[in-house]
C-alpha cells in the first residue's frame, strides 16, 4: 500500500408562468470542511505560506519530471492547459500522456512533450485496455517521471495502478467528478465507487474538485491524504478588453443575432448528458424572445450523442460547432445556460462567470459550486425543461437582474476560480508526498518565468493539512 502522508429528446413544454425555483441547497458561500465562507484556510493548524514561493526540484537540484495522464488530448488542452503551463514555467520537464488526437500540436506548443498511447480509448474495452496498459507501462518506464498525475475516470484507475507498478515515486490523482450520483442505479454506483476506492489505494494523494465527491469516498480514502482543491480557469482570457465590443459584434453577426436580439448560449459537448434536449425544449417554448445557440463539438463515440436533424430533439437551437475564440463567444452572449445532468466542477460555467454573464445552471454537484442561487446565478432542477424555461424567461425579461447576477458572478470568479492557484496546490502536494517519503527533493526560489501570484500554502518541512485549501479552492457545497 502507498505511503500515506498528510496532504493537502425531451417533449416540448408549453411556456407558462412558473414560481422561481428555490433550491434546498445553495453553493457559493456555504462553509464546510473547516473552511471560511470565502474559501480561505482556517487560521489554526493550516500550513503557512512559503514567502519565497519555493518550488521543488529533484535530488541534486535537477528539474522534476512531471507527467499528466488523461484519456484524450482534448483534456490536456482544454482542462489542464493552465496547469501544464504552470509546470513548464516552474522548470519541470513536463509530459502529457493521452491518446493521440487533433489537440496534440496545441499541447506541445505549451512546451510539453506529448506521449501518445494509440490503443487508449474513452470507453472500456478489455482488449484495447490491455494494450493501452502495456503502452502506458512502457512509457512510464521510458520517461521515468518523478510525478505521475492522473486525471479522468478511466485513466485515473489505470494510471494509479500502473504508476505504482512502474515505481513512480509520487502518484497523485485528481477526481474531476465521480461518474456516479445518488440517483444512478445501484449497480452503476457500486461499480464506479468500487473502482475508485480500489484505485485510490495505489495513489499517494487524492485531490477532489468538489467536496461532495470527497465525502462520498471518505471511507475509502483517509482524510490525511486527500483535499478539496476546487477548479479554475485562466481568468485573464475572459477579462474585459479594448476589443470586447468589436468581438461581440463580430460573433453575434456570425451567429445570426441582430443588434436588438437577446442571445442565449450554452457550451459543451453535444450529448444528452449536458441537458441539450431540455435546453432545446426551453428554446422552443421561448421562441421569439431570444436566439438560442449551443457551442461545442459533436461526440459520436458517446452513447448519448446528439446529431442535428430536422424535427430532431435539438430543433430551436443554432449549432455552430466548436470554436476556438471562446472569450469572444462569451462576450457575444447575454445569458449563459448549462442544464447538465452531471458535472465534476463546470469549466464552462466558470468561464461564463469570469466573463460576467448571468447564468442558469442545474442544481447538481459541480454546478452548485459555481455560486449561490439568487446571488450569483439561478439554479434549476436537472431534467426539468419547464423550470429551465421559467428561469431563462425570468432573466430575459429582467435586465436589472441580469446585470446584478452577472456582476456578482464576475466578482466571485476573480475571487475563487483562478486556475493558477489550483496548479500551485498540485505542486505543493507533490512536494508534501516527497517530503513524507524521504525522496531527497530540494527546492529553488522559483521556476524560471513562473507567473507571479499569491504565495502557495506550502512550507518545506511541514505536513500539508488535508482539510484546508487555498483561497478560491474551497469546498463550496450547498447546505
Amino acid at each position: 500500500m502507498p505511503d500515506t502522508p498528510d496532504v493537502p429528446r425531451t417533449p416540448d413544454v408549453p411556456h407558462t408562468p412558473h414560481a422561481p425555483y428555490a433550491p434546498r441547497r445553495t453553493g457559493g458561500t456555504h462553509r464546510t470542511d473547516g473552511l471560511h465562507p470565502t474559501g480561505g484556510p482556517r487560521t489554526g493548524g493550516a500550513p503557512h505560506a512559503s514567502a519565497a514561493g519555493a518550488v521543488p526540484r529533484g535530488p541534486g537540484g535537477r528539474p522534476l519530471r512531471v507527467a499528466h495522464l488523461t484519456t484524450v488530448d482534448m483534456s490536456l488542452h482544454l482542462l489542464l492547459g493552465t496547469e501544464l503551463r504552470h509546470d513548464v514555467a516552474c522548470g519541470f520537464e513536463t509530459y502529457g500522456i493521452s491518446a493521440p488526437g487533433p489537440y496534440t500540436d496545441r499541447v506541445e506548443a505549451l512546451g510539453v512533450t506529448h506521449v501518445p498511447l494509440p490503443a487508449l480509448t474513452r470507453a472500456w474495452d478489455p482488449r484495447r485496455d490491455a494494450a493501452a496498459a502495456r503502452e502506458l507501462l512502457a512509457a512510464l518506464r521510458r520517461i521515468r517521471p518523478d510525478v505521475l498525475h492522473t486525471h479522468n475516470p478511466k485513466t485515473g484507475v489505470l494510471g494509479r495502478v500502473l504508476g505504482r507498478a512502474a515505481r513512480v515515486p509520487v502518484v497523485v490523482n485528481t477526481c474531476h467528478g465521480l461518474w456516479a450520483q445518488a440517483h444512478d442505479p445501484l449497480a452503476r454506483r457500486a461499480l464506479v465507487l468500487g473502482a475508485e476506492a480500489l484505485a485510490a489505494r495505489f495513489s499517494h494523494a487524492e485531490l477532489y474538485q468538489n467536496g461532495e465527491d470527497r465525502r462520498t469516498l471518505s471511507r475509502a480514502v483517509p482524510a490525511r491524504r486527500s483535499r478539496v482543491v476546487g477548479n479554475g480557469v485562466d481568468l485573464d482570457r475572459f477579462a474585459d478588453g479594448a476589443g470586447r465590443a468589436a468581438a461581440r459584434a463580430r460573433v453575434r453577426a456570425e451567429l445570426g443575432a441582430a443588434d436588438g436580439d437577446l442571445l442565449v448560449g450554452g457550451v459543451g459537448r453535444r450529448v444528452a448528458e449536458k441537458g441539450l434536449p431540455e435546453y432545446a425544449a426551453a428554446a422552443r417554448a421561448l421562441a421569439g424572445k431570444a436566439r438560442f445557440v449551443w457551442i461545442g463539438p459533436e461526440d459520436p463515440d458517446k452513447p448519448d450523442a446528439l446529431a442535428a436533424a430536422p424535427g430532431g430533439p435539438l430543433d430551436g437551437v443554432v449549432l455552430p460547432g466548436e470554436r476556438a475564440d471562446m472569450p469572444d463567444v462569451y462576450a457575444a452572449l447575454d445569458l449563459f445556460v448549462l442544464p447538465s445532468h452531471r458535472e465534476g466542477f463546470s469549466r464552462s460555467a466558470m468561464e461564463a462567470a469570469a466573463a460576467g454573464l448571468p447564468m442558469v445552471l442545474s442544481d447538481i454537484r459541480g454546478c452548485r459550486e459555481i455560486g449561490t442561487h439568487g446571488e450569483h446565478l439561478l439554479l434549476v432542477p436537472p431534467g426539468d425543461p419547464a423550470a429551465l424555461a421559467a428561469a431563462v424567461d425570468r432573466l430575459l425579461t429582467d435586465a436589472d437582474l441580469r446585470r446584478r447576477l452577472g456582476g456578482a458572478a464576475r466578482r466571485r470568479a476573480r475571487e475563487a476560480f483562478d486556475q493558477r492557484a489550483v496548479a500551485r496546490v498540485s505542486v505543493q502536494t507533490y512536494a508534501a508526498v516527497a517530503r513524507a517519503r524521504g525522496l531527497g527533493w530540494t527546492t529553488a526560489p522559483h521556476g524560471p518565468g513562473e507567473p507571479d501570484g499569491p504565495a502557495a500554502p506550502y512550507a518545506p518541512g511541514r505536513p500539508l493539512s488535508g482539510g484546508t485549501a487555498h483561497r478560491g479552492a474551497a469546498d463550496h457545497r450547498g447546505g
